[in-house]
């Protein structure tokens, strides 16, 4: 979402950033939108292919890590990396028209493929300030100024895009258009430019790399505002132009006071939006998420969540995908310790062991489905048997434990079944 200094740089500059990441959520002439109004608990989604029946992979646990390009690689398994914040937008890499400089993107690359990581998303956006129609735009979207605005020629963008898909064929095996489109922070550009950039990558994409995946840019939701004038009018263009992509994306970090729920609410409202545009059932993808960054607005100060909540809210954000029908889920992000997301995800950290446990808890199961509301119940086969996991939506509530010998936290500790068990966040019952 928002972009974070390289972690190399000084604390003085990451403060600076923390600074500006408030400025920009607080209400404005032109943006006094406050967050999209949270409707209830989310259920399995009507519109779209549910993920229900289907084989949970490890690609559901997406990440960013922070200097990637840097050799540096989580100590916890996931299953699909994401590069943005690492120093290889578009911007940083073609300084100068033609003359490129790949040297970031390759090193992620290389990184990713040293450890085995066959699912990379890599984000074309941030428009070299040679090339930009706005070049004061979008600070915070890339190293160099100007990488907010629109190519002022499309070739330039036609450029780009092949000569990235051409190199990284075989190793890169996804793209997304742009990050956050509809915020001016990101992108100054119209839906119908937006449309157009994503129709031209989509199609040149597909002729250097037929086997490579196309994803829309993401939709920041937090923010209605701006979430409902953009993403339909862009919906709109982009169904006139046939479609062309392979995956929909958005971004639904909460408020900083929201929680789970406000972020299953969100993601339920950028499916309806879907719904109403009459989109295509493409595969959903959330491709960053977090809680407690401050905004929208000077009420909404950033939040530390620490310990179980934080391990709890971590396991919910990918089971709630699951029910919903997201398939993947990019967590932000791998790193040390910083002020602008709530939940620190490194070594060691309550939300990094959630992760992990949830992993083994279901990564290879089958999927039957969530029942309940404040009392959820998510259902698992692996290995021939049934397991549940099981959490309130709010506060504690009893479950019963007939059927199951032990029950399980996400720290990792088991414990024998009884006939009730009291259940906070996600909970493992099984055989």
């Amino acid at each position: 979402m928002r972009r974070l200094p390289p972690l190399r740089t000084s604390l003085l500059a990451l403060a600076a950033t923390a600074v500006a990441v408030t400025t920009l959520t607080a209400p404005s002439a032109a943006a006094a939108s406050a967050p999209a109004k949270a409707p209830a608990a989310p259920t399995v989604r009507a519109f779209g292919p549910s993920l229900v029946g289907t084989t949970v992979d490890r690609s559901l646990f997406g990440m960013h890590v922070f200097n990637v390009q840097d050799g540096v690689w989580p100590t916890i398994p996931f299953g699909a990396l994401r590069l943005w914040d690492n120093e290889t937008t578009w911007s940083t890499t073609e300084k100068s028209k033609g003359v490129f400089d790949w040297s970031n993107l390759d090193a992620a690359v290389a990184n990713a493929q040293t450890h085995g990581m066959g699912n990379i998303l890599y984000v074309l956006a941030g428009t070299p300030s040679w090339a930009s129609d706005d070049p004061s735009s979008g600070g915070a979207a890339g190293a160099l100024p100007g990488p907010a605005g629109t190519p002022k020629d499309i070739g330039d963008w036609d450029d780009w895009v092949r000569a990235v898909a051409t190199r990284y064929k075989g190793k890169i095996n996804a793209y997304q258009v742009w990050n956050e489109a509809n915020l001016t922070t990101f992108s100054t550009g119209t839906p119908a430019e937006m449309a157009k950039l994503t129709k031209h990558a989509y199609d040149i994409i597909k002729s250097v790399d037929p086997s490579a995946t196309v994803v829309a840019p993401s939709t920041g939701t937090r923010l209605g505002g701006p979430f409902k004038k953009f993403y339909p009018a862009y919906l709109a263009q982009l169904k006139s132009m046939g479609w062309p992509v392979d995956v929909f994306a958005a971004h639904t970090y909460p408020a900083s006071k929201g929680t789970p729920t406000d972020r299953a609410a969100l993601a339920k409202q950028w499916i309806a939006m879907l719904d109403a545009a009459g989109a295509p059932n493409k595969p959903l993808w959330d491709t960053e998420n977090n809680y407690g960054l401050a905004g929208p607005g000077p009420l909404n100060p950033d939040q530390d969540i620490n310990g179980v909540k934080a391990a709890n809210w971590a396991a919910r954000t990918y089971l709630d995908s699951l029910r919903l029908g997201i398939s993947r889920t990019y967590w932000y992000a791998w790193g040390p310790d910083n002020d602008l997301v709530g939940i620190q995800m490194n070594a060691g950290s309550p939300a990094a062991t959630a992760v992990t446990t949830l992993q083994d808890w279901i990564v290879g199961s089958t999927f039957n489905g969530c029942t309940g509301g404040n009392k959820v119940t998510c259902t698992f086969t692996k290995d021939g048997k049934k397991q549940q996991v099981v959490w309130a939506e709010r506060g504690s509530a009893s479950f019963k434990t007939t059927g199951f010998s032990k029950v399980c936290k996400l720290n990792g500790t088991c414990k024998p079944a009884k006939k009730f068990a009291n259940v906070a966040g996600p909970t493992l019952l099984a055989k």
